[in-house]
């Protein structure tokens, strides 16, 4: 995609934007890259890249606007350029459209990372060459050029990076799950439903879609599924004594898996059938599920002290992801939940938390919403204000065979960088307080 003569607009100088507007730069564009914060960005400078930052007002005269998934669609200049009949383009769209490579697309409210990961190992294990990339990786656009056209991309594809793709092809996609999140961003449920099927608009016969029970992707593909228990008509894998998948039977046991919790076997079930239509075998799957350990900040076991278990899934940055968690463990669980809310109620979790917790710990902006929902239900909760405050107090109650599990059940940025921050915070402070 020629951009000689023409001007392109980066709204957003993160990891992905900063890869976009050096692919545009490459493809000869004039580039003119914005963000809101002060950011310096010297190789985009080197590369000819008019880098104004901050900045954040219209920039005219542009042909094309590549936006970042952290930056709301309102933004001045993605809505003046909108105004003005100016397509734009998530850093996806972009890249998928200079990229030769077969993409697997995952989406969903949780799990999209672990399944993305997953597949990717499972494709190498049966000796296809693939990478995991997206939207917590190595950004898409970073690959053109830089990989071999054969490779099989799977892309984590969040609902952010969705909304602006138009001609993204995945040959195989799935959407794990779908709950209220990021409300604070999409207007409601309906528009973050909407973004999320974007990944399947422009499958076609061949292309595997991989859907919740009941709903139909936006496209003429069919939609499939996976099944905990028996297969069903539209299953393209089922875990009913251990995991299956059509076509190739039953491939392993579930004590073969290393992941645990029912999400991590819905994860588990997706993975294998993304990797299967990518052309993996039933030996490779095997050998790949019985050798992959789970993702940081994803249900990381961090180390054990007197018989307690330390836990990091920071990434669970919603409801739902910190109810799968709980469950990962049924009973006995000390719980370090808050953070900053995305406007979701937290009264489902409670009441799944009054069944599996000790005892809550709440940390951050939302502690005190917390500690109210714990209390309705009757759940012991101490408001701890920060995670190592919290790990602390959990040290010092958790006794022999119980978990210290932090799961926010909210976002970091009240008092972090991101939620690796977040989880790498808990991994020093369980390890003060002695696990190893």
């Amino acid at each position: 995609m020629s951009g000689a003569g023409r001007r392109a607009l980066v709204v957003g100088l993160g990891r992905s934007g900063r890869a976009a507007a050096a692919l545009l730069a490459r493809r000869g564009w004039d580039v003119v890259a914005v963000d809101a914060g002060d950011a310096e960005a010297p190789e985009l400078t080197a590369a000819g890249v008019d880098v104004r930052a901050p900045h954040s007002g219209a920039v005219p005269g542009v042909e094309l606007v590549v936006k970042s998934p952290g930056v709301p669609g309102e933004a001045a200049p993605v809505a003046a350029a909108r105004a003005a009949g100016v397509p734009v383009w998530s850093e996806v769209e972009l890249a998928s459209r200079e990229l030769d490579n077969p993409l697997i697309g995952v989406t969903g409210t949780n799990g999209k990372t672990t399944t993305t990961e997953l597949t990717a190992h499972l494709l190498r294990a049966s000796g296809i060459a693939a990478r995991a990339c997206g939207n917590q990786g190595d950004p898409i656009a970073g690959l053109v050029e830089a990989v071999d056209p054969a490779e099989w991309l799977v892309v984590e594809c969040s609902s952010f990076q969705l909304e602006d793709a138009h001609s993204l092809h995945p040959a195989a996609a799935a959407l794990l799950n779908l709950a209220p999140d990021h409300l604070d961003r999409h207007a409601s449920f309906e528009e973050y439903r909407s973004a999320k099927l974007r990944l399947f608009r422009n499958q076609s016969a061949g292309d595997l879609a991989i859907l919740p029970a009941g709903m139909p992707p936006a496209a003429t593909v069919a939609a499939r599924t996976v099944e905990l228990g028996a297969a069903t008509p539209a299953a393209v894998a089922w875990g009913q004594g251990g995991v299956h998948v059509a076509g190739l039977g039953r491939v392993t046991g579930w004590d073969d898996v290393l992941l645990r919790g029912d999400h991590n076997r819905h994860n588990v079930l997706v993975a294998a059938a993304l990797a299967a239509h990518a052309g993996a075998g039933a030996a490779g799957i095997a050998a790949g599920l019985a050798s992959f350990a789970p993702v940081a900040h994803r249900l990381e076991p961090v180390g054990s002290a007197e018989g307690v278990l330390y836990v990091n899934d920071s990434k669970a940055t919603n409801p739902d992801a910190a109810a799968a968690a709980l469950g990962a463990y049924g009973s006995g669980v000390h719980l370090i939940a808050g953070g900053r809310g995305k406007d979701t109620p937290f009264d489902a979790l409670a009441e799944i938390a009054r069944g599996a917790c000790v005892h809550a710990y709440v940390v951050g902006e939302t502690g005190p919403q917390l500690a109210a929902a714990f209390g309705r239900v009757g759940v012991p909760c101490q408001e701890a204000g920060t995670v190592e405050a919290a790990v602390v107090a959990a040290a010092g109650r958790a006794r022999a065979g119980e978990v210290v599990l932090l799961a926010p059940a909210c976002a970091s940025f009240d008092q972090f960088a991101d939620y690796a921050e977040r989880g790498d915070a808990f991994r020093a402070a369980a390890r003060a307080a002695g696990a190893r």
